[in-house]
């Protein structure tokens, strides 16, 4: 992690905002030794990716992984932020997608329906304001103007939707677990990317411009005093265990720090069964609180 800094150019009609205050954690899901997620900083931009789990048994035309993809998805970020500071978020994303895409070197089927891919969670502090995107199920908590909001992307949640009606119209008997699971892998697959599907960074730049994206000041009654990025693996504190609501989940990084959240999480996996993902019992979670301060 870089040390905290600013970005843009001081108002010279008064004290310019405080620097962003940047903490963050992030672990792979117990038992496992990889972590598919990954948190960064480079300078004013932070960000969490959150790597696709290749379900095993799957193809996916490549001869890398989630945990590849995420780490050059973000170097590749990082340099796009240093080379163009004031571009659009989105097309920074798109430069890094098409970076990682000749990164591959020839060797894979960028094409496949698995090809890896990320969610992409971002936040750049621009000095006199604050710039984000939200690409998949990472969602964005703020914290701006008196009022706890949160950014979402829901269409893979919707595609997900979608596909579990689908799957309920077939017959019980037609198909065993196994068969059925495969079916639905397969059609999730070919909803990535797509118009009327869910949008992921993977191997097409275009991805980034069908992103959620919007800008809060720093300044004045709508500020924004504080952020969470999450991956799904973290704010399954709220959205699966209902821990707490999205106010509590800022207050509790306020207070104890990114860590704390994690082991909550934790320990609501272990202690609520019930309420686990039938796909993926544990996952992978991370998240980067950020704190903005009043003019200095």
């Amino acid at each position: 992690m870089r040390q905290p800094t600013t970005s843009g150019s001081a108002d010279p009609s008064g004290p310019g905002p405080a620097p962003m205050r940047v903490r963050s954690a992030s672990a792979p899901a117990p038992g496992r030794p990889v972590n598919e997620d990954l948190v960064f900083r480079f300078g004013p931009l932070v960000g969490v990716l959150d790597g696709a789990t290749v379900p095993e048994g799957f193809d996916t035309g490549c001869v890398h992984g989630p945990e590849w993809y995420v780490r050059h998805l973000a170097a590749r970020l990082g340099v796009a932020e240093a080379a163009r500071p004031s571009a659009r978020l989105t097309s920074n994303l798109a430069a890094a997608i098409l970076a990682v895409r000749a990164d591959h070197g020839g060797q894979c089927d960028l094409d496949h329906p698995g090809t890896p891919s990320s969610t992409v969670c971002l936040l750049r502090d621009c000095g006199d304001q604050v710039d984000y995107l939200v690409l998949c199920d990472s969602p964005l908590v703020l914290d701006a103007g008196g009022q706890v909001s949160v950014v979402t992307d829901d269409r893979l949640e919707s595609a997900m939707a979608e596909l579990r009606r689908t799957v309920a119209t077939v017959p019980a008997g037609a198909a065993d677990p196994v068969t059925r699971f495969r079916q639905a892998v397969g059609v999730q697959r070919e909803r990535m990317n797509r118009t009327h599907g869910y949008w992921v960074a993977a191997a097409d730049p275009d991805a980034a411009f069908h992103a959620v994206t919007g800008t809060l000041p720093r300044r004045g009654p709508a500020a924004v005093r504080r952020a969470a990025l999450l991956s799904d693996g973290a704010s399954s504190a709220v959205e699966q265990f209902g821990l707490t609501d999205w106010a509590g989940l800022l207050d509790m990084l306020s207070a104890d720090g990114p860590g704390a959240l994690l082991d909550r999480v934790r320990d609501a996996e272990r202690d609520h069964p019930d309420r686990l993902r039938r796909h993926k019992p544990t996952d992978d979670a991370s998240v980067v609180f950020c704190e903005f301060g009043p003019a200095a």
